[in-house]
């Protein structure tokens, strides 16, 4: 008679191979979402740099929270107006880097470093930051619900002794 040990064995290698199968689809499913969001982020830039408020209006959500490192706070609304008035105009954003992860289905967080060069009522600036967007799935496409950034510090100087 086998013992009830040889038994669960093959339960076990099932088990653990269903798993794995799980955790495969799942980080393919993964990827293609991030793909989706990147993809999406893409497009707000594309849209961003154009003044294209129709294409603008699509990837925002209707919730927009939108924090700029210079402390304004924007609802879509307010944020689509001043990019229409093309007081600042954002000429080029430069990614040094960028993580998408996905928090909950529907739900997906990236963060990163961003360089963006613009002129703002005809002065240019050069704009170093770091960022949180929030992104999330809305009747089966990504929309930016917030976005917050803050000025990239240099490194302090070391206490004169």
């Amino acid at each position: 008679m086998k013992s009830p040990r040889c038994r669960l064995r093959p339960l076990l290698v099932l088990a653990v191979a269903s798993f794995a199968g799980v955790a495969t689809a799942a980080s393919h499913s993964d990827a293609s979402v991030i793909a989706a969001v990147t993809a999406a982020d893409h497009e707000r830039l594309a849209a961003t740099q154009a003044g294209d408020r129709a294409r603008l209006d699509a990837i925002c959500s209707d919730a927009l929270h939108y924090a700029h490192s210079s402390g304004k706070i924007d609802s879509k609304a307010t944020y689509l107006d001043s990019l229409m008035t093309r007081t600042t105009v954002d000429e080029s954003f430069d990614y040094q880097e960028r993580t998408c992860t996905l928090l909950a289905p529907g739900i997906a967080q990236m963060t990163g470093r961003v360089l963006i060069k613009s002129t703002h009522h005809g002065a240019r600036s050069d704009n170093d930051l770091n960022f949180l967007a929030i992104w999330r799935e809305e009747n089966g496409r990504w929309r930016l619900i917030a976005w917050q950034s803050c000025k990239n510090l240099p490194p302090a100087s070391p206490a004169k002794k």
